[in-house]
């Protein structure tokens, strides 16, 4: 664009002479020029190109695993810890029906049958659980409920945890006579009886009920611990004390108490769930892993933690909840892992932690599914073990199965089982198919935004480019670049928000202590879709390679955490646009320009090259600029302001992604940002009589306290292990200096 450019640079020059500035954009700098580049760069390297998009990983449909077999409402699938040659199929209706590991085996016949009482469509034969010890003790725990009209005709339907053991562990039948009882539980309602049953890593029996049925929680059982409803139990069935029926693990959350209605019953291990329908523990970390069916809007998947309280019905997934006649807190509650909404299913169903040896792309990441839609998805965690959600991968959008169970043998493969159709076992194989095309680049030098054989130098088409406010990024300096396709603009908005076209690259070097530890690119692919890509540096700083679902390391005494993709857009949101720092007032600033040595102001700067979809106008002084948070010669209320904006307005605005009404943009007048002795409505982080802000008094302001805190309840929730001390100072001070609300 030469004509352009000519007029733009001649037309800032005659506008610098009028206005006096002597090239400094109205600070009386003169050591600063109004244009940093002779000509754009040309760009024939970083582009962002089609998105990668997944090739199936799984065979779908799914294949039929024994295509003799049929079941009738199966809901279980199982072998015995050791033994391979059988498999175990619970059938809702009360029947354990065994069969040959063989895949053309011709029939299954019945080990054990049950009186069970179906109910509503959510009871019957729910759980088995062989004992550790099977081969040696003979021991299988069954969970199902019932309505025994012979116990009492008015107890109506109870939940049924049941220990039979077998004479001899190869025995093709199970003997109902060996029954014994180990817990009965009334049932206020026919639904969300939950009733999985596993042996955890512990060696104790774990136990899931749900929240007594109907809705809301109308029986108040799901936020109370001295009901068993509503919870995951764990017991002791080995150590079992003198005329009980079962023991109670020492480090269970209330095994002190005298049991329920004393301090909290004493089976509990972790509550606040509404159904739990199949869940399982990973057979190498030890981690538990449960899908929570939702009510009326969120599915979700929980990492199961002692003592966890998991929110129903305060919060139905992430979603602020709490129907009346509840009392809510919202403190202390522990997110899901991953929620979906009704547009993808309507009941999920927990799977396994994949940890078999067909399928490396699958390798520790939990697979789970939804009933009624038949998709499955994949999911994984740090590999640190932090409580932060890494990478979800849809496997499969329409299986056209009824999941309602998945399977997991000995040998670590899955199984799904269908309770629609012909009722057959489905077995999840790798697809023929499997890969990605256009794959992100393993290595940073091989992206074309960085010389090759010097990583840590970016290509001659990036512009570098600079902010007036920096995020919080736990101690880390920050270098930045954009690179757009050659002949492509930004456009700007009226509000000043910069947006880049499809092809454009945002890059950021992270330095800690000075040494470069990571980078990270968010790309605006062909199609419109915006994707971030994190890669490590080598201890040489030769390179780095590319982080796949996150990763936390210590780097020079601190925990620094390494994001996902999904990490990256949950804080580059859509409401905010994806590219954070690209608006007016962030950039209307000064930069260094390597290619030509000169500092400069980057808004005429860029202009003057044709980077903009029209002439931005205008010298520096006439733009908008966020003051910055660290110069006390800003007003506090400006200073605070602006932070807040920089490290909380991507999320807490209009359409943003979080269910609390707070608007932290800058332009937002403070009475319209519903801060200001304000209640919280997500809990009150422990605080007497706590406002959102409390003018005057930084020991009553939520925001404060969260911002302070590196836990459950912290803000920014991810991705930082340090809390900022000088942004925490800053924000208290501008709480001390008000007076009142406006």
């Amino acid at each position: 664009m030469p004509d352009y450019r000519a007029w733009r640079l001649a037309a800032l020059s005659f506008a610098a002479l009028l206005s006096g500035c002597g090239g400094s954009g109205g600070d009386g700098d003169a050591n600063i020029e109004l244009v940093g580049l002779d000509a754009r760069p040309a760009n024939a390297t970083c582009l962002a190109g089609p998105a990668p998009t997944s090739i199936a990983v799984i065979e779908s449909p799914l294949p039929v695993a024994f295509p003799n077999l049929t079941f009738n409402n199966a809901v279980g699938l199982y072998q015995v810890p050791g033994d391979d040659s059988r498999w175990f199929v619970l059938e809702q209706g009360g029947s354990v029906r065994v069969f040959d590991n063989v895949q053309n085996v011709a029939n299954h016949t019945e080990y054990i049958g049950v009186s069970v009482t179906i109910g509503g469509g959510e009871g019957g034969l729910l759980g088995l659980a062989f004992h550790p010890d099977f081969r040696t003790n003979g021991e299988v725990f069954l969970s199902y409920t019932f309505d025994d009209p012979a116990d009492n005709p008015d107890q109506g339907l109870q939940s049924y945890i049941s220990r039979f053991t077998a004479a001899n562990p190869d025995d093709s039948t199970l003997p109902n006579t060996s029954r014994e009882d180990l817990l009965v539980l009334d049932q206020p309602a026919s639904n969300h009886n939950g009733g999985g049953i596993a042996f955890g890593p512990d060696g104790y029996l774990y136990i899931g009920f749900g929240d007594g049925g109907g809705g809301d929680d109308q029986y108040l059982n799901a936020q109370n611990t001295d009901t068993l409803l509503g919870s995951m139990l764990r017991l002791d069935v080995d150590n079992v004390p003198i005329g009980a029926s079962y023991g109670i693990p020492p480090d269970n959350p209330f095994a002190a108490s005298s049991g329920c209605g004393d301090a909290g019953c004493r089976e509990i291990y972790a509550w606040g769930l509404r159904n739990p329908w199949r869940w399982s523990f990973d057979r190498q970390t030890g981690d538990l892993w449960l899908g929570d069916v939702g009510q009326g809007q969120l599915e979700e998947v929980d990492r199961i933690e002692r003592a966890g309280n998991y929110g129903w019905p305060e919060r139905e997934g992430t979603r602020n909840y709490c129907p009346s006649p509840h009392v809510c807190g919202f403190a202390g509650l522990i997110d899901p892992v991953t929620e979906y909404g009704r547009s993808l299913g309507i009941t999920v169903t927990g799977g396994y932690v994949y940890r078999g040896a067909a399928i490396p792309e699958l390798q520790g990441r939990f697979l789970f599914g939804d009933h009624d839609s038949g998709r499955i998805w994949a999911i994984q965690y740090d590999n640190q073990g932090n409580a932060l959600p890494i990478d979800q991968l849809e496997l499969a959008n329409n299986t056209s199965l009824s999941i309602s169970s998945f399977g997991e043998g000995n040998d670590g493969e899955l199984y799904v089982l269908d309770r629609g159709g012909n009722g057959r076992i489905h077995q999840i194989v790798q697809s023929s198919g499997t890969g990605t095309s256009n794959p992100p680049a393993r290595l940073l030098s091989a992206t074309g935004c960085v010389e090759p054989g010097n990583p840590s130098q970016p290509t001659v088409g990036m512009i570098p480019f600079d902010i007036n406010v920096a995020f919080w990024s736990d101690n880390a300096l920050k270098q930045r670049w954009m690179a757009l396709p050659d002949g492509q603009t930004i456009a700007v908005g009226d509000d000043g928000d910069w947006s880049f076209p499809e092809g454009s690259v945002l890059m950021k070097h992270f330095r800690l202590g000075g040494t470069l530890i990571e980078t990270r690119l968010l790309k605006h692919h062909e199609g419109g879709e915006w994707a971030g890509y994190t890669y490590e540096w080598n201890d040489a700083g030769t390179d780095a390679t590319l982080v796949i679902g996150g990763k936390s390391k210590t780097i020079d005494d601190q925990q620094w955490y390494f994001p996902s993709g999904s990490d990256c857009l949950r804080c580059h949101t859509q409401s905010a646009g994806r590219s954070l720092g690209s608006e007016t007032a962030q950039m209307n600033r000064d930069v260094v320009y390597p290619g030509t040595g000169r500092r400069a102001y980057q808004l005429t700067t860029l202009d003057a090259i044709g980077l903009f979809d029209g002439p931005l106008g205008g010298l520096p002084d006439d733009h908008a600029r966020l003051p910055d948070p660290d110069d006390t010669d800003n007003d506090v209320t400006d200073r605070a302001r602006a932070y807040l904006h920089v490290n909380c307005a991507q999320c807490h605005r209009p359409n943003g992604p979080v269910p609390v009404n707070i608007d932290f943009r800058y332009d937002t007048a403070f009475a319209e940002t519903n801060l200001c002795d304000v209640a919280p409505t997500r809990g009150d982080v422990g605080i007497a009589n706590a406002r959102r802000l409390a003018p005057g008094e930084p020991q009553r302001s939520e925001m404060l306290a969260r911002m302070s805190r590196r836990d459950a309840v912290a803000m920014p929730p991810l991705a930082s292990n340090i809390a900022d001390p000088l942004g925490v100072g800053l924000i208290e001070d501008w709480i001390e200096s008000l007076k009142a609300c406006p």
